[in-house]
Formats: C-alpha cells, structure tokens, sequence
C-alpha cells in the first residue's frame, strides 16, 4: 500500500525511501483500538509488520512513530514486561535506524527517572522490581551508543542511586566507575562536573581512597573557578577534604578550607567563613614547615577577616615572627573543640594533638638555630621546654628531613647549628664582609666631606 517512492540516484547509490503515511495512520488507529479492548498482543503484532514496512523502506518519521506507540500500549496497559521486551526487540532490529531507538529511549525514560538522575518514586516491591528492570534495560541499549551517550550516563546515575538506597553503597560505587563521563562530548561541563562529584563521593563512601584519588584527578580546578560553579567547588574540596582527613595531611587540608573559605559566596555568609577560614588556620599550624606553607600563612595574615577572630590571628602573628613559642598555646581549647579538629574520631583527634605539639617544637628548633651558632643541649631544652631526650629526638627527626642542619655532641652535651664551612668559603665571606666595609667607610667619608664642604 506504498504511496510514494524516491527515486534512485544515478549509479543507484541512495536507498529507496518509501512514504506509509497513509497505511501507518490508518493501522495506528486500528491497533489503538485494539488496545483499548485488552487486545494488547494483537495490537503489537499488526504494528510489528508495519515496524518492518517503514524499517525497510526508509521511513524513519513512521518508524519512530510506530516504535512509540509500541511503547505507548504497553505502558497503558500496565505490563512491564511487555513493555521491556517491546524496547528490546524494536531497539535490536536489523539494520534499526538510530531516530527509533533513540525515540525508544527518550519515550521511556520519564517512566522511571522523575528528572534527569533521581528514580522515580515506588509503593510497592512489585512497582520497584518493574522500575528497577526497565532502566536496566535502557542502560543495555545504550550501551556502547555514542548518540545515547549522556542518556547512558543519567540512566548509570540513576541505577547508582537505587543501589545506595538499597544500602549498597558498594555496588552504587562500582556502577557509577562504569561511566567515564570525561570523555562524553554531548554532556556539559557542569554535568561532567557533578557526575563526577558523585563518583567521588560514592567512592569515599565505599572507602576506596586510592581510586578517589584518581577520581579527584578528573576534576579541574580552573573550571570551578568558573560562573555559575561555586556551589561544585565547595562540595569538591568538602569531599577532598575527606580524603585528605583519612591521608592526615594537614597542608592540603589547609588549602582544601582556603578554598571553601575564598568562595564568594561563602565570603557573604558569616556561619559559612567563620568555620572555613578557623580550619585553615587550625591546619596550617598542623603543617609541617614548607615554603607552601608560609606563603599560604602570609597570604591569611593579610585577609581582613581574620582580625575577627583574635585567638586565631595571634597564633598566625606568632608563626610569622621569629621568637619561641610557649606550649601549650593560650588558646590552644579554642583550636581543640573545633569540629573539623574533631572530625574523624578520637584517635585522629589525639594525632592532631600530638602534631600540634610537634610543630611548635619544630618552630622553636628552627628560631633557636637562627640566634646560635652552638648551645648546650641542657640549655635548649630548658628554653624549649623539653626534655633533653625529647629534645635529641625532635633534633634528629629535623636533621633527617633536611629542615635545619644540626650536630650533637653528646659527651659535651653541645648542639651545633652552623654547618662547617672550608676554608675558600670562610675566605669569600670575609673578603665579602671587608669590601661592604670598605663600602660603608667610603660613604661615610664622602658624606662628611659633603657636610664640611657646605659650612
């Protein structure tokens, strides 16, 4: 009952196109018919036939529409089943053109996801199990589909989703790796961005902090600099700052509560930068001592906020001038009820205890090594507070990574600060000294010379 033909193209190159308009209208309204009288298996298979017509001859307008109300009947009918084994035998056709399956796949969707990731709702297990089944099987089709690429990606996202809500966060993990949402060009950054976060967020949850790591990596930290991406950029360095908790790196995360804490609109709240900028610096007195570390404690001294919060701009204050600090600190309470001092249980809390503890000592190893040259090791440890075997092991352990140069002469019971230099070295200071000397003299002369001459 063909209409209409294209014709060939010379040398036959194009396929002929047949126009089923008026057979498809007509067999659409006779098959509706049949559905609503509970007929649903003959209703399918009159538009089974007609599916092959126009899938053969070309016609992919009455193909997609043919494919839909497939769909459509078994959907109003209420038969999952059907409905799934409908998708996938139009979807695996021979020679299937990609507008039907992707009709297939943008009709079905709304009837298990309620936007783009969040499942919908269910009442009973039945409706679940039927939920569950379909958006596997949408997952199946577009598999491998780069024209159904960001669909895939959502329909994963929505799986990994009904996975965590079952109390698998595991599999939710493992379902959403699948998806190397990175490479997909159809999907936006700012939804690359947050699928992302997801994997990152569910990967912390299984405790898989190697491959978070890795997941981490993906994110660029230009693009959540960017409009409109504020709201990523703090869930990015909240979840980093999980990682960073379980790897008991101070200094990153120190930089992961500077970055919270610089976001606009964060700036704009009070109870949002009170506790970012109060990290920050809890941190960074817990960071060993590192030109990094300096430059981001220069760069907090001069913000305007911190002159709010006293205890904290003292102990800043403190960190940057070259004088020994007494410990316990005067605030030292105030730094330790902190919940992110806090967070991660009481065995991390009593590590960053211990390494506050550590780091003053450090501090005040390294101000006694600029003001002497040798000192007695008795002496030291009472100016630091320590005890001299306590002292000998802080020495050491400096010593060992490079941070000050030190020998201990135990039989003396003498520390030595300046390195020993040879005696070209010696010669080249002191030849350095005397020409700044001679310099200075000959300023001097010149400048009495200049005032005697102007009497």
């Amino acid at each position: 009952m063909a209409s209409g033909h294209s014709g060939r193209a010379a040398g036959g190159e194009l396929e002929e196109k047949v126009d089923l308009t008026p057979e498809t209208d007509a067999k659409l309204e006779q098959s509706l018919a049949l559905a609503k009288n509970g007929n649903l298996q003959e209703a399918l298979g009159l538009l089974a036939a007609l599916e092959k017509r126009c899938r053969v001859g070309n016609d992919t307008s009455n193909l997609v529409r043919v494919c839909e109300a497939s769909l459509q009947y078994c959907k109003d009918a209420g038969d999952s089943e059907a409905l799934v084994t409908v998708l996938q035998t139009l979807s695996t056709r021979r020679s299937q053109k990609t507008q039907a399956i992707q009709a297939l796949v943008l009709k079905a969707i709304p009837w298990c996801l309620a936007d783009q990731y969040m499942p919908i709702e269910v009442s009973s297990q039945r409706e679940k199990e039927a939920r569950d089944k379909l958006v596997e099987t949408l997952r199946n089709i577009t598999d491998g589909k780069i024209f159904l690429e960001a669909e895939r990606a959502r329909l994963t996202r929505a799986l990994a989703t009904i996975k965590e809500q079952e109390g698998n966060v595991a599999a939710a993990a493992d379902v959403l790796q699948e998806v190397h949402v990175e490479t997909y060009g159809s999907l936006s950054k700012k939804e690359k961005v947050e699928f992302i976060l997801e994997q990152l967020r569910l990967t912390l949850g299984k405790k898989d902090y190697v491959r978070a790591a890795i997941v981490a990596g993906k994110v660029s930290r230009k693009h959540l600099t960017e409009e409109n991406m504020e709201e990523f950029k703090v869930k990015f360095f909240t979840l980093l700052s999980e990682y960073h908790r379980h790897e008991k790196d101070a200094f990153m995360l120190a930089k992961d509560f500077f970055s919270i804490y610089s976001t606009p609109h964060i700036l704009n709240d009070d109870e949002k930068w009170i506790p970012a900028l109060q990290s920050t610096v809890l941190f960074l007195l817990l960071s060993p001592y590192s030109n990094e570390q300096q430059d981001l404690l220069n760069r907090v001294s001069h913000d305007g906020n911190l002159e709010k919060l006293p205890a904290f701009h003292r102990v800043v204050q403190l960190l940057l001038k070259k004088e020994l600090i007494k410990y316990p600190l005067e605030n030292q309470n105030e730094f330790e009820c902190l919940p992110s001092f806090l967070e991660g249980g009481a065995d991390l809390a009593a590590f960053w205890s211990e390494s506050l503890h550590r780091r003053l000592v450090q501090h005040n190893v390294r101000i006694a090594s600029l003001y002497y040259r040798r000192i007695h090791g008795a002496r030291l440890a009472e100016l630091l507070g320590l005890e001299p075997a306590v002292l000998e092991k802080e020495v050491s352990a400096m010593v060992s990574g490079g941070s000050v140069y030190a020998k201990i002469d135990r039989p003396k019971d003498i520390v030595r600060f300046a390195a020993p230099q040879n005696p070209e070295a010696v010669l080249s200071d002191w030849a350095s000294d005397i020409d700044k000397l001679l310099h200075l003299v000959e300023t001097s002369t010149h400048l009495i010379n200049k005032e005697n001459m102007t009497k």
